[in-house]
């Protein structure tokens, strides 16, 4: 999979929009909310997780190819990287993961119908 098809793939999404709120960072949102940073192409930010404790499963299934991400990590955010060890068909289930998870959180009346 490469970041133009795993862009398409967060776009796809009801309600789904791409924005750059820093220069050569590209994230998908859904509402006002990141569900996905799509920065370089060769990694994927997501939330994989509702706590840190559950994102951690990741970085103990793909250890090379899973890491916390900066910042927000702890928020249960993980890095995963593209074209490694983690299949595809898993990098698209975090995907559709972590946009139901930003959904879930955001008030009924915001919510894609």
């Amino acid at each position: 999979m490469n970041a133009e098809e795993l862009l398409a793939y967060c776009l796809a999404k009801p309600g789904a929009w791409q924005d750059e709120p820093w220069e050569g960072d590209v994230v998908a949102k859904v509402a006002d909310k990141i569900f996905a940073f799509l920065g370089s192409g060769t990694s994927i930010g997501l939330k994989c997780g509702a706590t840190r404790l559950e994102a951690d499963e990741w970085l103990l299934q793909y250890p090379d190819d899973a890491r916390v991400m900066a910042y927000i990590g702890r928020s249960g955010w993980n890095t995963l990287d593209v074209g490694g060890g983690i299949p595809d068909e898993r990098i698209l289930e975090a995907v559709d993961d972590s946009y139901a998870m930003v959904v879930a959180k955001l008030p009924k009346s915001r919510r894609p119908s």
